[in-house]
This record gives structure tokens, C-alpha cells and sequence, in this order.
């Protein structure tokens, strides 16, 4: 079925809002993959704040040329799928592999991260990378380690002269009690 040349180019232009909105770009081919199937990744995707859409190739790469991206041409062959990654990176990577595990008809070719072409090795690696709420969380303790320690010190400190004065008053409690 032919798309009509407004068609094809409103997709343009859907592709490169895409890609202006993403920090990565993940590609598979999803040859075999039944309509089922490709409802369930978009699901997931969708549920780590990216999205996955079955796009044309010529129309993709007219695409990374208007907006100035490098065009993987050695990954834009057969039918292709691409996964937008907006800011959770990992998390659409991680769905993806593991999407491309548990069903092997999904199969990722790599992708582009920020202007950098990628492969699928890298696409993997981002996968293995923690969420990006971990991250922040780590981020959060990291900076917030010195603060605390610096209360304990100091408190320490404040600690021991109230032991010391509270010593001292029960040692002269003592002295007068024994005197009387």
C-alpha cells in the first residue's frame, strides 16, 4: 500500500520531533514480530517514558539528515523499529534487551546516542546501568555523606564535654555526700 507523499511527509516530521525529544535512539528489526507482540513492547517502552515505533527507512533517514544526525545506513536495512529514549536512556534500553531475550524474533542493531552512532554491544552495556532514580538517589547520598559526618563530629564533640561536666558533677555529688 502506497503512503501519499502528505503522508510521508507529516511521518518526516513526526520522526524528527522524535528525535529532537530524545537523548538516544535505539534500532532492532522486528521481523516476525506479530502486532500482539509489538503492542506489548510499545507498552513497556511507553512505561519508561520512551516510545518504540515501526518507522519506514527511507523516511528515518531523510529524517536524521534534516535534523542533522548521523544516518547509520548499515542499520537502516530490512524492517526497522525504533525505540526514542527521552531522559531514562536505561530504562528504554533494559526493556528493549530484554524484550530481545525473552522473544528472539526482536533482534537490536544499535542505535545513535546524542550524535554518536552505536552498536548493539553499547546498546547492552546502557542496559546493565542502573534507572535513572538510582542514580540520583546515589548522587543524593554522595553529597549528603559529608554533611552528616560533619553533624556526628560535631555532636560527638558536644557529646563528650556533657559526659565530661556530667562526671565531674557526680564525682563532686559524691565528694558531697561522703563528707556529710
Amino acid at each position: 500500500m502506497a503512503i501519499s507523499r502528505a503522508k510521508k511527509e507529516e511521518l518526516v516530521q513526526q520522526y524528527i520531533e522524535k528525535f529532537k525529544n530524545s537523548e538516544a535512539v535505539i534500532i532492532t528489526d522486528y521481523r516476525g514480530l506479530t502486532v500482539v507482540d509489538l503492542q506489548q513492547l510499545r507498552t513497556k517502552v511507553r512505561e519508561v517514558e520512551g516510545s518504540f515505533s515501526v518507522v519506514k527507512n527511507t523516511l528515518i533517514q531523510r529524517a536524521l539528515t534534516e535534523v542533522g544526525l548521523p544516518v547509520p545506513e548499515e542499520m537502516l536495512v530490512g524492517p526497522l523499529g525504533v525505540g526514542f529514549c527521552g531522559q531514562n536512556i536505561p530504562g528504554v534500553a533494559k526493556v528493549i534487551t530484554d524484550f530481545a531475550k525473552a522473544n528472539e524474533l526482536l533482534t537490536v542493531k544499535g542505535g545513535l546516542m546524542g550524535s554518536r552512532i552505536i552498536d548493539d554491544a553499547a546498546v547492552t552495556s546502557l542496559a546493565k546501568l542502573p534507572p535513572l532514580e538510582t542514580v540520583r538517589a546515589q548522587l543524593l547520598g554522595l553529597i549528603n555523606a559529608p554533611a552528616s559526618q560533619l553533624v556526628g563530629v560535631v555532636s560527638g564533640g558536644i557529646r563528650q564535654l556533657v559526659n565530661v561536666v556530667h562526671a565531674y558533677s557526680e564525682k563532686s555529688a559524691e565528694a558531697l555526700a561522703d563528707a556529710a
